[in-house]
């Protein structure tokens, strides 16, 4: 009897239920696709909704800080114009109101910009306005040489220090967390996790169909998982050099306009600290060591432009505690009271003039690097999103055609 030859194999094998195994890869591929689009597309909305939030927290940062200043500006004024006795220097109580209507109207943008920080501003609004009734006081019994306008104004300056600018640095610190928190919204590693599994998954996907087909590539399938690898690794340089650019940001133009700010508050309150230790009659020194804590403040923070004024205005100071701890205590004030250029008050007037400054700068700088790049970053996402259902339609298509070669 002779051997029946055996009947040559399939490309698939029929023991298997093959359109219904095509219709469970065909599913797979195509999840992996869109969950690959709309994950990585998300992760890119809300890295480009970080950034923009970074810049928000940034000039509110800025803002509170300079709250913080104009307070102290206002005391270093007010002080200083309480020396003259009598009626204050009518530019001297203009510069006074001027920094007051500043605070009040910062608290009010600070409101609008932040309201997560409108209980606790609208709690400083209620220890400016104390505050200010304190100095108006002191100005009252001033201008009637009364000695218990000191009292008064010490008084202030104390409640000033003691309640306003507390809940002043309790802002600072939570929108400085809130801004480095949001510095840190790019998403390098979590877009090419995203990309990684969906090129994985694609990969077994197309291992599948070559072990039932003897075809090694499927060239929709393969097609897809190209495209989403390059795809990946486009976003994921971009959202690397964004977190690189942040950090650049953040340690350069964002930290200088923090610190310059810092200095530039430690300046005017040293200027009221210098003027209290002429008031206080006697009490040179103790107010001459909150004058160094000051002082190292600027020191430690000042840029160095800034700080080549602070050094001027330093020399100036330390004349006026000189010719106080001499005896001559009148000399003192009038130097110290002293419009005149090279004097303390247009040296710190100077100090202040120049950190201004360059807070702005850097503070825009910082606003403008933090919300760049927007346009590019929605584009990459809507690209992503298209990326993958393109990639979904091309892996449908490649699978299709084994579904007719089986058929």
């Amino acid at each position: 009897m002779s051997q029946q030859a055996p009947h040559p194999q399939p490309a698939a094998d029929f023991g298997e239920d093959v359109p219904r195994l095509l219709n469970r890869l065909q599913v797979a591929a195509v999840a992996l696709c869109v969950l690959f689009g709309v994950l990585a597309a998300l992760f890119q909305v809300l890295s480009w909704q970080a950034n923009g939030r970074a810049a928000d927290n940034t000039d509110q940062v800025v803002r509170v800080q300079e709250i913080q200043t104009s307070l102290l500006r206002a005391d270093a004024i007010a002080t200083t114009a309480f020396l003259v006795g009598g009626l204050e220097p009518p530019e001297a109580r203009a510069a006074y109101d001027a920094a007051v209507d500043d605070v009040l109207r910062l608290i009010t943008d600070a409101a609008d910009a932040q309201p997560a920080d409108r209980r606790v501003l609208a709690d400083l609004n209620v220890e400016v306005r104390s505050y200010t009734t304190g100095v108006a006081q002191a100005r009252d019994y001033n201008r009637q040489n009364l000695v218990i306008g000191i009292a008064y104004l010490n008084s202030a300056g104390d409640a000033l220090r003691e309640d306003a600018l507390p809940i002043v640095q309790a802002l600072v610190d939570a929108n400085s967390d809130r801004a480095l928190d949001e510095m840190d919204g790019q998403s390098p590693i979590l877009l090419l996790l995203v990309g990684v599994l969906a090129v994985g998954g694609l990969v077994l996907v197309n291992r599948e169909i070559s072990r039932r087909f003897h075809r090694r590539i499927n060239v929709g399938v393969v097609g897809a998982a190209a495209g989403i690898g390059l795809l990946t690794l486009v976003i994921a340089v971009y959202a690397g050099t964004k977190s690189g650019s942040n950090a650049d940001t953040r340690d350069g133009a964002y930290d200088t306009a923090v610190s310059e700010a810092s200095a530039r508050t430690a300046a005017n309150d040293a200027k009221a600290q210098e003027s209290q230790g002429l008031i206080n009659r006697g009490s040179g020194a103790q107010y001459e060591e909150l004058f160094a804590v000051a002082a190292q403040t600027v020191e430690e923070n000042a840029s160095p432009a800034t700080l080549r004024l602070w050094r001027d205005y330093v020399v100036e100071h330390q004349e006026v505690r000189d010719l106080d701890d001499r005896g001559s205590w009148d000399d003192a004030v009038a130097l110290a009271t002293s419009s005149d250029a090279g004097d303390p008050t247009a040296a710190l007037d100077a100090v202040d003039a120049a950190a201004e400054q360059v807070v702005t700068d850097a503070a825009a700088e910082a606003a403008d690097s933090f919300g760049s790049g927007g346009v590019v970053a929605l584009a990459l996402a809507v690209l992503t999103l298209l990326g993958g259902l393109v990639a979904a339609a091309a892996a449908t298509w490649g699978i299709n055609q084994r579904r007719r070669e089986y058929s």
